[in-house]
């Protein structure tokens, strides 16, 4: 797997975000390193959802944080409009923050318990906006189009609230400064299911009414499908594939990919899908990860070029490019599996 030099959009394109072989780097015990994001390259358009998928570990949350300099990327360039955030000093990348926003995985952790939830949608009006006088008219305005209404939850306190209450506050809180890019990680995982359905069409609403680009963050495959415009999917720290969501559920091109569309449940025991020989379960540590290929100690269409090679990402399709020296062509998967992730 590499970083995706060769799939980034054309210069034409209209790109908010352009990412450059991102490293962020851990120290860790016997003075070895961590790299938990291992020089990864990607675009987000304007107005455009790009989700990222992948295993619990796999280093999502990090290149999130990484964008908005929570730290600052061990290596690597981040440009929001051709501004390079890593060569920012604090105070100018204090005030670029304004600009990008991030959504947390757990609601109420995420909101101070002490402040009522009208000072905690209103602090960034607070300290970055003074034409807005004491802003409250603005804060009932957001809590409106998150669906609350200020007067009745405007005084409460996050313990008052639930879960999906609380994470409709947090989207009003990122939205207050009129950001261009959002950052998602794992906004709904926290939530009941039907909730996570009320957040997700919020989400999309917004979207459009603020012209919104998004990283969305997530280990569910369906909920990033359902939501993306295209889906970038991750293992071990690198970029293993990048297509249109539609696309890469129902021509994925790397095993991995095809190993996490037949990992959705399919509600029918009787129902057998095709799909490669089953990777073995364990990961490999990121202090020592597998020459080459990352994912090649669980692939079973893996050769000897695959432990000596690291493979480049390569064009199948128009947009789809995959990091793979056996890529998968012409093997769709069956219908019963894509109807798994909603195609």
């Amino acid at each position: 797997m590499a970083g995706s030099g060769t799939a980034h959009l054309r210069d034409d394109e209209d790109v908010l975000l352009r990412v450059e072989d991102l490293l962020v780097e851990y120290p860790a015990r016997a003075g070895l390193k961590v790299q938990a994001v291992a020089g990864i390259s990607f675009d987000i358009r304007r107005c455009e959802t790009l989700g990222f998928v992948g295993e619990s570990g796999c280093g999502k949350s990090t290149t999130g944080r990484a964008l908005l300099q929570l730290p600052s990327p061990t290596a690597g360039s981040v440009l929001v409009d051709g501004k390079d955030l890593t060569r920012l000093s604090p105070r100018d990348m204090r005030r670029e923050r304004t600009k990008l926003q991030m959504i947390f995985q757990d609601p109420i952790s995420s909101l101070n318990p002490r402040r009522r939830i009208r000072e905690s949608v209103r602090e960034p009006l607070a300290i970055w906006d003074r034409d807005h006088g004491d802003g409250l008219e603005k804060v009932a305005r957001v809590l409106d189009q998150v669906g609350l209404d200020s007067a009745t939850v405007g005084d409460r306190y996050p313990s008052e609230l639930s879960g999906g209450q609380c994470q409709r506050i947090a989207i009003a809180r990122a939205l207050i400064m009129e950001p261009a890019l959002l950052i998602c990680d794992e906004p709904v995982s926290a939530l009941d299911v039907s909730v996570q359905a009320q957040i997700l069409n919020l989400l999309e609403d917004l979207k459009e009414q603020y012209g919104l680009s998004m990283m969305f963050i997530a280990h569910d495959l369906a909920v990033v499908k359902n939501i993306s415009d295209r889906v970038a999917v991750m293992y071990l720290g690198k970029l293993c594939e990048i297509a249109d969501a539609n696309a890469i559920v129902k021509r994925p091109a790397h095993p991995y990919t095809r190993e996490l569309i037949s990992a959705v449940p399919v509600p029918d025991a009787t129902i057998r899908r095709r799909s490669e020989e089953k990777a073995p379960a364990e990961v490999p540590s990121p202090l020592n990860p597998p020459s080459g290929c990352r994912f090649r100690t669980r692939c079973s269409r893996a050769e000897a070029v695959c432990a000596v090679e690291e493979p480049q990402f390569q064009k199948v399709d128009d947009g789809h490019f995959v990091a793979c020296h056996f890529p998968l062509r012409g093997m769709p998967m069956v219908r019963t599996t894509t109807e798994a992730v909603g195609v």
